[in-house]
């Protein structure tokens, strides 16, 4: 049966869906990442006060770690219906549930005020948060990666990649701007509720932009496919079972794939601001500061990195990026305990760098690995379930270990045992470059690469064999 291969949209509108993608993940990346900031900086005080600091600080990254549990609920439910109905309406579900979420915190009662309820309300909330988050990272770039031109990949998935450090400038600029503006008093006062209400005014923002853009031509494609085969009587598998039975081997990869990126991203990033004020002793503003220009950098660098992977492959480029952070795990430790601030910038940016070359190539790197009508369902649980494993910890991790050792050495150690795992995931998986994703992933190919048989994605029961 000949390909069906869908026709890359115009650049404009490839610029638009672009667009859609990198705001609304830039927006639900700011609600979850100020969550942790702010988890760092004055949860520990207004929700857990009973507590020593270090141990009200553990519980306060005890419900930041809450909602990753959530994530991967997520990502099931998500990839399920984004399977079945298609990768735009979730999208925007997604990000209505995070915006309201996010402005439910800024408006709750806190310990003094309610006692014990209020850590219960906010953990409820965030619980909220990282349910829509599941369903938000694969989505989003699923919706960039099937519209675009297979050769730029690489590059236009990496976009909405960028949202990670966008949401993470903007959560941590804000922050930058009240704690520099008010007192310590203010601020924990009413100040810190600014920020999450503001989500209020950007969901909005974010909801008309995705509203704006057009469904998957790729998804679109495969969904016409498999309603041709339903009505000719064959029995679809849900994506959930298909993606289980056929690609369980890319799940693990995936998952694995994640551990260094994502512990390295939450140790450098919102763990940083437990360290460096206190262990190094350096003031709230000076460590949001460098973390705040890190993520421009980061932001730079990871379509430069995306671009890269479109010319080099996506495993060599994700292997530099686990290298990188393992080797730089000492260094930046080290940097940090000058408490100078232009080491501790250098320290944050070259983690940053270095996770941009994992980030970066992922987007396109996961969704190549997975047929279409179970690529939503693959990509995120993949990529959300190793996030109870690593992202979630890393932070609790890391401050337990800080307050059993009075050391970084642990921690590092922690960083560059992530590393190692990562290295071997990307290692033994297959370079996905040439991937046509109209087609599915163990199509046989011809001399050029290009694969001759459409996508068999949900074939029916009697013929479907497990991909190898």
């Amino acid at each position: 049966m000949a390909s069906e291969t869908t026709t890359p949209p115009p650049p404009s509108n490839l610029r638009r869906i672009v667009a859609a993608s990198l705001i609304g993940t830039t927006i639900e990346w700011y609600d979850f990442f100020l969550y942790g900031s702010a988890a760092a900086l004055v949860f520990n005080k207004l929700f857990f006060p009973d507590s020593d600091p270090l141990v009200g600080t553990l519980l306060s990254f005890l419900t930041y770690a809450v909602g990753f549990a959530a994530r991967p609920i997520g990502a099931l439910v998500f990839g399920h219906y984004g399977d079945l109905l298609g990768r735009k309406r979730l999208l925007v579900l997604s990000l209505l549930m995070m915006g309201g979420a996010t402005f439910g915190i800024g408006l709750l009662p806190t310990h003094a005020t309610v006692g014990s309820f209020a850590p219960v309300l906010l953990t409820a909330l965030r619980l909220v948060q990282g349910f829509a988050l599941g369903g938000e990272w694969g989505g989003a770039v699923l919706l960039v990666s099937e519209h675009g031109d297979a050769k730029r990949r690489g590059f236009w998935a990496s976009w909405p990649q960028t949202g990670a450090p966008a949401g993470q400038l903007l959560a941590t600029g804000v922050l930058s701007l009240l704690t520099s503006v008010l007192s310590d008093s203010a601020f924990e006062s009413w100040g810190w509720r600014v920020p999450f209400l503001l989500s209020g005014v950007l969901v909005m923002v974010g909801l008309w932009i995705r509203l704006s853009v057009d469904e998957s031509p790729v998804f679109q494609q495969a969904l016409s496919q498999a309603k041709a085969r339903e009505a000719a009587g064959t029995t679809e598998q849900p994506p959930l079972v298909a993606v289980l039975r056929e690609h369980w081997r890319d799940v693990l990869v995936a998952m694995g794939a994640r551990m260094a990126e994502n512990i390295s991203y939450y140790v450098i990033t919102a763990f940083v601001l437990v360290y460096a004020t206190d262990e190094v002793g350096v003031g709230k503003q000076t460590a949001l500061n460098a973390v705040l220009i890190a993520s421009a950098v980061h932001f730079a660098v990871i379509p430069a990195w995306g671009a890269l992977s479109d010319r080099l492959g996506r495993r060599p480029v994700y292997l530099l990026g686990a290298a990188g952070v393992g080797l730089w795990a000492f260094p930046f430790f080290a940097l940090l305990d000058t408490a100078e601030f232009g080491w501790m910038v250098l320290a944050v940016t070259v983690g940053l760098f270095f996770h941009g070359a994992m980030y970066a190539p992922q987007a396109a790197f996961f969704s190549e690995m997975f047929a279409t009508r179970m690529r939503y369902s693959g990509a995120s649980i993949g990529a959300q379930f190793s996030s109870v494993a690593a992202g979630a910890p890393a932070p609790l991790i890391a401050t337990a270990l800080l307050s059993d050792y009075h050391s970084s050495t642990p921690i590092a150690l922690y960083v560059i045992g992530a590393a190692l795992l990562t290295l071997v995931a990307v290692g033994v998986a297959r370079e996905t470059r040439d991937r046509d994703l109209a087609q599915a992933p163990d199509a046989p190919r011809d001399a050029d690469g290009t694969a001759p048989q459409a996508e068999a994605a949900h074939r029916p029961e009697s013929s479907r064999t497990t991909s190898a």
